[in-house]
């Protein structure tokens, strides 16, 4: 019989789990033509889903899950739709949750790096454990963040299972063609790092500003690096004052860049585009947006930590995150050294071609079986 499956694709803006929304319904749309999929969506949204296939349909719900009111509303509207399994794409799960349902960890940085009062914490880990003990499973996008969630909220291991992400296929498709003409758009005519993603204090952005700025002073007179500047994509930069104070101590605001969003067809130009992409995060759940460098044929630095060992294995010049002069030295190396560049590119290609959609889409839907089978 087949599965009536509803999916919380509010979050299908955001950067990094929006990215794992979009690229697991397109897999799903591809592989499932028999289960009835019900999306719920903001308004704005719906018309994004026009194009999935019949035994998708999108229904609007005004509320966003970051208000009071999605512990007891955002359930009884689920109610109504009759379920055969709700999937919850992120660990935000309402108090009065209706079951059965799924839940997708991406990470556990809120608990980890998760800022307020000791009893805001408390409260936000009783939340989110009461919730993952009530899934009928718990899909974890890497070994790290499977141990993260038994070891830190004590769920039974044989209740999560172990889905990869995956770059989306677009970015190892060739763009030459719109290359000239989106830098032209964003005026940059100079070599650049790049760091896309969010930019929350785990993320470690105010390091790599200092980092950047010692490897900018070393290569002051470099025929090819003399102007690198750094390009950051993603959050805003207003809500982070550490990071306008690195910016503003180091004296790089000439040359620092904070773009924001930028469409897709920017986004993989920019990953294509950099002469390096720096990653020197604290900590990943997964790890995406080096694997989605690496599509494009851009060599990566990173952080040796964490799932980025587990991710990106040896295809990545890996780094301390907590010392500024290890980031530089990791910069200036793989900027410089043309066959260790060679070298990372080569295997960068090789490792992000080893996660694809259809492989995670495969292992939720035998998550969602799984789960609707189990009698309670």
């Amino acid at each position: 019989m087949p599965l009536r499956i509803v999916l919380d694709v509010r979050r299908v803006r955001d950067f990094g789990i929006g990215t794992y929304i979009r690229g697991l319904l397109h897999a799903l749309a591809d592989i499932d033509q028999s289960d009835e999929y019900t999306l719920v969506a903001l308004p704005d949204d719906v018309a994004s889903f026009a194009m999935l296939p019949a035994n998708f349909q999108a229904i609007a719900y005004r509320r966003a899950d970051s208000r009071k009111r999605n512990h007891l509303a955002f359930p009884w509207f689920l109610r109504s739709l009759s379920p055969s399994l709700v999937h919850i794409p992120l660990n935000q799960v309402p108090l009065f949750m209706t079951e059965p349902y799924v839940v997708t960890i991406h990470d556990m940085a809120s608990l980890l790096f998760g800022t307020g009062s000791g009893m805001r914490v408390h409260a936000r880990r009783f939340l989110l454990r009461r919730g993952l003990l009530r899934a009928r499973r718990i899909m974890a996008v890497s070994d790290t963040t499977r141990r993260d969630v038994h070891d830190a909220l004590g769920i039974p291991a044989d209740r999560i299972r172990l889905v990869y992400n995956a770059p989306n296929p677009d970015f190892f498709l060739p763009a030459e063609g719109d290359r000239a003409r989106i830098l032209e758009r964003y005026q940059i005519d100079y070599p650049f790092l790049l760091y896309a993603g969010n930019i929350r204090p785990q993320k470690n952005i105010p390091r790599l500003v200092e980092a950047f700025a010692v490897v900018r002073e070393r290569l002051s007179r470099h025929p090819v690096y003399r102007n690198l500047h750094l390009i950051i994509i993603g959050d805003e930069i207003s809500s982070y004052p550490s990071v306008r104070r690195a910016v503003s101590q180091t004296r790089v605001e000439k040359v620092v860049r904070f773009l924001g969003f930028v469409p897709f067809d920017a986004l993989r130009i920019f990953f294509g585009s950099a002469a390096l992409f720096v990653f020197p995060s604290l900590y990943e759940g997964f790890g995406l947006p080096p694997l989605e460098a690496m599509a494009t044929g851009t060599p990566v630095v990173t952080s040796n930590v964490s799932s980025l060992l587990e991710v990106l294995g040896d295809a990545a010049l890996m780094v301390n995150p907590e010392n500024v002069f290890e980031i530089a030295r990791g910069i200036q190396e793989a900027l410089l050294d043309d066959d260790l560049r060679a070298t990372l590119i080569n295997k960068g290609k090789a490792q992000a071609a080893r996660y694809s959609w259809e492989r995670t889409a495969r292992d939720v839907l035998e998550v969602y079986r799984e789960s609707a089978a189990i009698r309670t």
